[in-house]
C-alpha cells in the first residue's frame, strides 16, 4: 500500500499499520491530513485482506490537535469545509474520525505523548484505545473559543457519562494515561502502546474475520437502537455465520489444535 505525505499506511499479515506522519509538528492535522485519513480510511474499509488496523502517531506524540494555521484562518472567518455525503458526518474533520467507526475491521488507537483536541477525538473514532502511562490527553478545544466538532460532542457522553464530558469539555484539562482508563476514555494502559496495540491487532486478525464483523457491528448497534431490533439483528448474524466455510474452519482448528486457515471475507 502506498506511503502518503500525512500518512503513512503498511499492511503485513492482515494488519493495518497506520501512522499519522509529521513527527516535526507532532502530527498536528492539516487540510492535507484530513484529507489523507478520509482517503486512507476508505482504502482499508474496501480491503478485504485487511482484519484490523492499528493506528498511531510517528515522533513525541500521538496528535497535538489542529495545526496553527488551521487556527489562522478562523481568526479570518473561515469556516470548516462542508461536503456532500450521504452519511451523518458532514464536515471533512467529522469524516477525519467517523470514517474509523465505518470501517467493518476492528481499529486500536496506540496513544502516547499528548493526544488533545482533534487529536483526541481521532484516538475516539478507534474501536480500543491503548494508552501509555503518562500519556496526556484533553478535550482542548475550549482554550481556542470552540467546541469538539470532530463528532467528539456525539462519542463522549457515551464513553465517559454525559457529566465526565462536560466537565473534560468546559475545562480542557488534560488527564493522564492512568486516569484517562480510569474515566473509560481509554481502554487500557500499556507501558509500549504501539508493540501492544500491534500484537492485539494480530490476535484480533487471527479469528474468523466475518465473525468479527458482525461482532463489531452488533456491538455498535447496542444501545442505539431498539432491544428488539437488536436481538434480532444477533439473531439474523447468527444464522448467516452458522455453517460458513470459516465457521467451520475454526470449529476444526479448535478440535485439531491447529492455528486456523480462514479465508478473507468475499
Amino acid at each position: 500500500m502506498s506511503t502518503a505525505e500525512r500518512i503513512s499506511c503498511t499492511v503485513t499479515d492482515g494488519v493495518a499499520d497506520v501512522r499519522l506522519n509529521r513527527p516535526d509538528k507532532l502530527n498536528a492535522i492539516d487540510q492535507a491530513m484530513f484529507e489523507e485519513l478520509v482517503a486512507t480510511g476508505e482504502r482499508l474499509r474496501s480491503d478485504s485482506s485487511v482484519r484490523a488496523v492499528v493506528l498511531s502517531g510517528e515522533g513525541r506524540g500521538f496528535c497535538a490537535g489542529l495545526d496553527f494555521s488551521v487556527f489562522g484562518e478562523m481568526a479570518e472567518g473561515a469556516r470548516p469545509p462542508r461536503l456532500e455525503t450521504d452519511g451523518p458526518a458532514k464536515a471533512l474533520a467529522q469524516q477525519a474520525v467517523h470514517i474509523w467507526t465505518l470501517l467493518p475491521q476492528p481499529v486500536i488507537a496506540a496513544v502516547h505523548g499528548v493526544s488533545y483536541g482533534g487529536g483526541l477525538q481521532i484516538a475516539l473514532g478507534a474501536d480500543i484505545r491503548l494508552v501509555a502511562p503518562d500519556a496526556r490527553l484533553s478535550v482542548l478545544e475550549i482554550k481556542w473559543g470552540i467546541n469538539p466538532d470532530m463528532t467528539g460532542t456525539q462519542v463522549l457522553p457515551e464513553l465517559v457519562g454525559r457529566d465526565v464530558a462536560k466537565e473534560l469539555t468546559f475545562t480542557g484539562r488534560v488527564v493522564s494515561g492512568e486516569e484517562a482508563v480510569a474515566l473509560r476514555l481509554a481502554t487500557r494502559v500499556e507501558e509500549d502502546p504501539h508493540a501492544a496495540a500491534l500484537a492485539l491487532a494480530r490476535e484480533i486478525a487471527g479469528k474468523s474475520p466475518q465473525a468479527i464483523r458482525e461482532s463489531k457491528r452488533l456491538l455498535d448497534l447496542a444501545g442505539r437502537i431498539p432491544l428488539d431490533e437488536g436481538f434480532e439483528a444477533e439473531q439474523v448474524a447468527i444464522h448467516s455465520l452458522i455453517g460458513t466455510p470459516n465457521q467451520l474452519e475454526a470449529i476444526s482448528a479448535n478440535l485439531e489444535k491447529r492455528t486456523p486457515n480462514f479465508t478473507d471475507p468475499a
